[in-house]
């Protein structure tokens, strides 16, 4: 097995794990990330109906706006400020942190602290 294949399978078999312990309700929602090596992603999930509330990536135009990368921690600030902007909208000041399988680091630390200091609640 080649090593990337290896890494992409251990990401997943934590993701699979973690989403064990972690769930979103109607009341405080899953915001998960997914990391690529260009864009970031993030999403809030209400679990219990199963649908999608708000969605933002590095790829939006609103998101990346004059950014030279859309994959590094400046990025990733940027993103979780956007996704706590359409989130709150919609009435929603708590939200549950799904890291997705990826390691509590970097650029998964910045969307989470974007999220924060734009006021979201975890």
């Amino acid at each position: 097995m080649s090593p990337m294949n290896d890494r992409k399978q251990r990401r997943q078999r934590m993701k699979r794990r973690y989403r064990g312990v972690v769930r979103g309700s109607s009341q405080r929602p899953r915001l998960t990330v997914f990391r690529s090596l260009r864009y970031l992603y993030a999403q809030v999930i209400d679990d219990d109906r199963g649908v999608t509330l708000a969605a933002a990536s590095t790829l939006d135009k609103a998101t990346a706006g004059d950014l030279k990368s859309t994959g590094n921690v400046a990025a990733g600030k940027r993103l979780g400020a956007v996704i706590a902007e359409r989130v709150k909208g919609q009435g929603i000041s708590s939200v549950v942190f799904d890291r997705g399988g990826f390691k509590y680091h970097g650029v998964i630390r910045a969307i989470a602290d974007g999220a924060r200091e734009a006021g979201l609640k975890f």
